[in-house]
């Protein structure tokens, strides 16, 4: 069908070439299919497309009509001129459709009423979670495996030591050799959940984080900054219970930072208004509360006094 419909068209060009040569009217029905064309490719196309579109449109028409001449009239090549020109301007509009199409137009696939599974041609399954869109290149798969996510989706990426395969979401980026995992985006908030392999997060202002089995990044809404749960179920519940592996802010308001603190750890931290705003950059790898809150107060100039589950900042 795909062989067909280009013969179908290629087939109409001819004939609009024809007309051009002949000087014949051409009619409203393909007056009007030739301007959507060209609308659609002034749409569609940009720039890199068209110059591609135009190389390989005038190589064939090279091949095909520049031949030498020693003896011509200087009339009919002038003729043969206009006609070669409205032959490439006709396959640049159609072509370059095609072309582009065909060669370099991504695949989008949506989940719009519920899951959706993608199969891609590397053997990679993604499950789509409602409302989520997935971009592939034309190029996939290629020495790395890209694609672009927005919303929710379910990871199980086939194995390849050799072509890492990165999704590109919202601000961050995930990059696997092959595992499964599931990239959540909620408003500000994002987070990365692994549960088989390795995989590497990384989002603008934050150092690399590298996931175990069992282990979720998390943002918590707040930009610049990144967080490694890990996660255990809880016998009786049968819900997660999440314990920070890792944290850190790249120049974050104290205010965020102390509401971060004190969720996960499970405290109450009292401070001084005016150093609510003050931007804060620290990196809590490990540690208890207690060994964190005294590395703040030093960031802050501060002491720190801990009454019970408390901890009062002062000057």
């Amino acid at each position: 069908m795909k062989s067909q419909k280009y013969k179908n068209t290629a087939a109409f060009v001819f004939k609009l070439w024809q007309r051009e040569v002949s000087e014949e009217k051409i009619s409203e029905k393909e007056d009007e299919l030739l301007s959507q064309w060209k609308n659609q490719s002034e749409r569609d196309l940009d720039e890199i497309h068209m110059k591609e579109s135009k190389e390989r449109v005038l190589s064939a028409v090279e091949l095909y009509f520049i031949k030498p001449v020693k003896t011509t009239p200087i009339y009919p090549l002038k003729k043969y001129a206009y006609t070669v020109a409205a032959a490439v301007i006709l396959l640049l509009s159609v072509g370059g459709i095609l072309t582009y199409t065909t060669f370099f137009k991504p695949d989008t696939y949506t989940a719009e009423n519920g899951n959706r599974k993608v199969h891609l041609a590397d053997g990679s399954v993604i499950t789509l979670l409602k409302g989520a869109e997935l971009t592939v290149d034309q190029s996939f798969p290629a020495s790395t495996r890209i694609v672009d996510l927005k919303g929710d989706a379910i990871f199980s990426v086939a194995k390849s030591k050799i072509h890492p395969f990165i999704v590109r979401a919202d601000g961050f980026s995930t990059k696997v050799l092959g595992t499964v995992f599931k990239i959540s985006q909620s408003g500000k908030d994002k987070s990365v959940q692994l549960y088989e392999g390795k995989v590497a997060v990384s989002s603008a202002g934050t150092e690399v984080s590298y996931l175990k089995p069992n282990q979720k990044w998390t943002n918590f809404g707040i930009a610049h900054t990144a967080a490694v749960l890990s996660l255990t179920p809880e016998n009786k519940s049968g819900k997660q219970k999440s314990e920070l592996v890792s944290l850190s802010f790249n120049d974050v308001s104290f205010r965020e930072v102390a509401e971060v603190m004190q969720v996960n750890y499970n405290i109450k931290i009292v401070y001084p208004k005016e150093t609510a705003e003050k931007k804060i950059t620290a990196d809590f790898t490990g540690g208890t509360a207690d060994e964190n809150m005294e590395a703040l107060a030093f960031i802050l100039g501060l002491e720190v006094h801990k009454e019970d589950h408390s901890y009062i900042l002062k000057k």
